[in-house]
């Protein structure tokens, strides 16, 4: 791997966790019901197929420094969980990115709702419903899903302007 690309990709990583840190948006990012913004860059692979490492970094250092913080109710299982939700969003989000309805990828824009709203989901169910598991999987993939698709929307938005730059030409 060459040195730009590895930069672009710690670079992917840091914004991604700065955007979960961030004064009021961190509040935000962990829990039952939340908004993470940084899973707008969940669309870049849409254009640059190395922000799957990139966002699963980000992901990963979030989950780990929010439990470590305690910002994170769901702990270091959120490392994990998450973390594989963001991998498989990421990588099918790249992996649809051609099959498009209207110019459209809309099969790409779902991926980390779908992801989230299962992995995520059953981990908060997991963890604060375990005695209703199936009603809390649904209860919190709900919300983390409304979440996902104000933060897909707006990443979907970025990566089309991003798209008409050459920031990410090899």
């Amino acid at each position: 791997m060459d040195t730009k690309k590895l930069t672009r990709i710690a670079m992917i990583a840091a914004v991604y966790t700065a955007l979960c840190f961030a004064p009021g948006l961190n509040m935000i990012a962990f829990g039952q019901i939340q908004v993470r913004l940084a899973e707008a860059l969940t669309m870049l692979p849409l254009i640059y197929q190395p922000a799957i490492a990139g966002v699963t970094l980000g992901c990963f250092l979030s989950n780990l420094i929010g439990a470590m913080t305690g910002l994170n109710p769901t702990g270091m299982l959120d490392s994990v969980i998450g973390t594989a939700a963001t991998l498989l969003a990421a990588y099918f989000t790249w992996k649809f990115r051609d099959r498009k309805v209207n110019g459209i990828p809309v099969l790409s824009i779902l991926m980390p709702v779908v992801f989230n709203f299962f992995f995520v989901g059953a981990e908060l169910a997991y963890l604060f419903m375990p005695d209703s598991f199936i009603t809390g999987l649904f209860i919190n993939g709900f919300f983390v899903a409304v979440g996902e698709i104000i933060a897909c929307t707006l990443g979907y938005i970025l990566v089309r302007q991003l798209a008409k730059k050459d920031i990410f030409k090899e």
